[in-house]
């Protein structure tokens, strides 16, 4: 690829740096670590706009640490999805899900659904086109995250939901703009009750499903504040638990464990990383589908009903 066409894709799709850390309010540790995680999703984008072919881009995805791939695995899916919408030809992401991006297929169905916000394209008729009846419901949360993030003064200030969503696509939607707040309020567990306190309580559970997510894969807090944001979710850390399984599945799968999602394990779910991947396989098995009752949440619900982690009585604050 030519300097001039790398610039020019950079110019019309690129995401300055400015934007992406536009969230962050200090420079504790935890505000650095949620930046350079931000940072490696973008790069992992920027890196398909710079590459001349799969096996480049891949090299490039590759050199980012273990522990920070799968953001840049995510921001790759989110550039050729970006690409597949405006260039014609075979879908550049499908050739991903299925060749190099599989291992990261949880984070790639996320980055699908950022590009998709991002391009402000509709998510469900892209999402029908995708094979695994479960995991393309992720590509919702992407798209939540994405508005939660980038625009919080209307999706999170505001509440608004789009229109356009079916009723469950709205659940998946809320478990994205509630991962978005791990970020927006710098991982702290009174700053996210208290932000989650503020949306309509029908709301609230998708939400808490999305910060167990995001405390699970991004983490970057102790001990101590996994265990105050169990107590701050009250009746809604079971769903936090559920979102902190998938993610320890999510892991496994890739091959890059971290000490964050453990720790999220053994306090959300009562489980190691292994035994909580090994909930979820069990929860995949036999897996039904249908309109009336998508896979994805039938999939939640078996993994809520498989988890039981002691935690405190009562509704967040």
């Amino acid at each position: 690829m030519t300097l001039s066409l790398k610039r020019l894709r950079r110019a019309v799709m690129g995401v300055p740096d400015k934007e992406a850390t536009a969230f962050s309010r200090g420079d504790s540790p935890t505000w650095k670590h949620l930046e350079t995680a931000v940072r490696a999703a973008v790069g992992g984008y920027h890196a398909v706009l710079d590459s001349s072919s799969m096996p480049d881009l891949v090299r490039r995805l590759d050199r980012t640490p273990l522990e920070l791939r799968g953001y840049a695995y995510e921001g790759a899916a989110m550039g050729l999805t970006g690409l597949d919408c405006f260039l014609p030809g075979r879908s550049r992401l499908t050739a991903y899900l299925e060749g190099p991006g599989s291992p990261h297929l949880y984070m790639a169905h996320i980055g699908a659904g950022e590009a998709l916000a991002r391009l402000r394209r509709r998510p469900e008729p892209f999402m029908a086109r995708l094979n695994d009846p479960a995991l393309r419901w992720l590509v919702m949360d992407g798209y939540g995250f994405h508005e939660g993030f980038f625009k919080p003064r209307r999706f999170i200030e505001r509440q608004q939901v789009p229109t356009h969503l079916s009723p469950f696509a709205r659940q998946v939607f809320d478990q994205g703009i509630g991962r978005s707040v791990w970020f927006t309020a710098g991982a702290d567990p009174t700053g996210i009750a208290r932000v989650i306190g503020t949306f309509p309580a029908h709301r609230h559970s998708d939400l808490w499903l999305g910060v167990g997510v995001a405390c699970g894969y991004v983490g970057g807090v102790d001990r101590t504040t996994v265990e105050e944001l169990r107590a701050a979710a009250g009746r809604h850390a079971p769903r936090m638990a559920v979102g902190t399984a998938f993610v320890a599945k999510g892991r496994q799968r890739a091959e890059n464990p971290t000490a964050d999602t453990e720790l999220a394990c053994e306090v959300l779910c009562g489980l190691t990383l292994a035994e909580a991947a090994h909930r979820v396989d069990e929860a995949f098995e036999d897996l039904p589908d249908s309109p009336a009752a998508p896979a994805y949440g039938t999939l939640q619900r078996r993994l809520g009903a498989g988890l039981v982690p002691t935690v405190p009585t009562g509704d967040p604050a």
